[in-house]
C-alpha cells in the first residue's frame, strides 16, 4: 500500500481527497501546512505528495525545495487557476506535475498512479521482472544512465533528476539524432489517460537542461526543434 502526503490549508480538499485516495487503496496522511508535513517527513517519507502552493507557516514552494535536498520522490503540485508562473516555477524546482484547482479528483488519481507506477518500475532490481533493455546501463558520448539505480551522470559528475526527468531524458538519448515530437515525450511521461499541454513538457525539458548544465555549463544535447519537438545530440 502506497503512503500518500496530501499538503493543503483547504479542510475540505483535505477530507475529500483522502476519502478518495482510501477508497482507492491507498494510505494517506494529511497536513494543513508546509511546517507540519516537512516534520513529519523529516521522521519518515511518505510515497509520494501531493503540495498546495499557498499555506500559511510554509509555502509548498518552500517544502518542495528543501524536500528536494533529501529525496527525489514523486511531487505533485495544486494550483490556483491563475497561478501560471508558480507552475512553471514548481516544474523547474522539481515537482512532476501539477494539477489546477478545481480538479477533478479520478485525474488526480490517474497522475497519482501513473508517478508511482514510474517510480517503481525506476526503483526495481535487477530480479527478472523488468526487460533487460529497460535495466541495461546506457551510455551516450559523455552521458551514462542507471535505470535501475534512478542514476544519470555527466562527464562523470553525478546529477539528480526525478522521475520525469529522467523518462524524457532516457526517452530522448535512446536514439540519438531522431527528433521526438511533444506527443511522443507526453507518452513517455504520463499516462496515456491524462492529457498535458506542451507547456509542461516544455517545462520539464528546460528544468532537464538546467540540471545538466549544473554539471556542465556547456551542456547543449538536447536541442529544440521549434514547431517539431527534440532531438539528443551525441557528442
Amino acid at each position: 500500500m502506497s503512503k500518500i502526503a496530501l499538503v493543503d490549508d483547504d479542510r475540505n480538499i483535505l477530507t475529500s481527497v483522502s476519502m478518495t485516495l482510501e477508497a482507492e487503496g491507498f494510505e494517506v496522511e494529511t497536513y494543513n501546512d508546509g511546517q507540519a508535513a516537512l516534520d513529519a517527513f523529516n521522521k519518515k517519507l511518505p510515497d509520494m505528495a501531493v503540495l498546495d502552493i499557498k499555506m500559511p507557516r510554509m509555502d509548498g514552494m518552500d517544502l518542495l525545495q528543501r524536500l528536494r535536498q533529501k529525496s527525489q520522490m514523486p511531487v505533485i503540485f495544486l494550483t490556483s487557476k491563475d497561478d501560471e508562473i508558480d507552475e512553471v516555477l514548481g516544474l523547474r524546482m522539481g515537482a512532476d506535475d501539477y494539477v489546477k484547482k478545481p480538479f477533478s479528483q479520478r485525474l488526480l488519481v490517474e497522475r497519482i498512479r501513473a508517478l508511482l507506477r514510474r517510480q517503481d518500475a525506476l526503483n526495481a532490481d535487477a530480479n527478472g521482472s523488468v526487460p533487460e533493455t529497460e535495466t541495461k546501463v546506457m551510455e551516450r558520448g559523455l552521458l551514462r544512465m542507471d535505470p535501475l539505480r534512478h542514476s544519470v551522470s555527466w562527464k562523470d559528475k553525478d546529477v539528480s533528476l526525478t522521475v520525469t526527468e529522467f523518462l524524457l531524458l532516457q526517452a530522448l538519448a535512446q536514439r540519438p539524432g531522431f527528433v521526438k515530437s511533444r506527443d511522443q515525450l507526453m507518452d513517455v511521461a504520463y499516462d496515456d489517460q491524462v492529457y498535458v499541454d506542451d507547456r509542461t513538457i516544455d517545462s520539464h525539458i528546460k528544468r532537464l537542461r538546467k540540471k545538466m548544465r549544473s554539471a556542465d555549463p556547456d551542456f547543449s544535447a538536447i536541442e529544440t526543434l521549434y514547431g517539431i519537438g527534440y532531438r539528443y545530440n551525441e557528442d
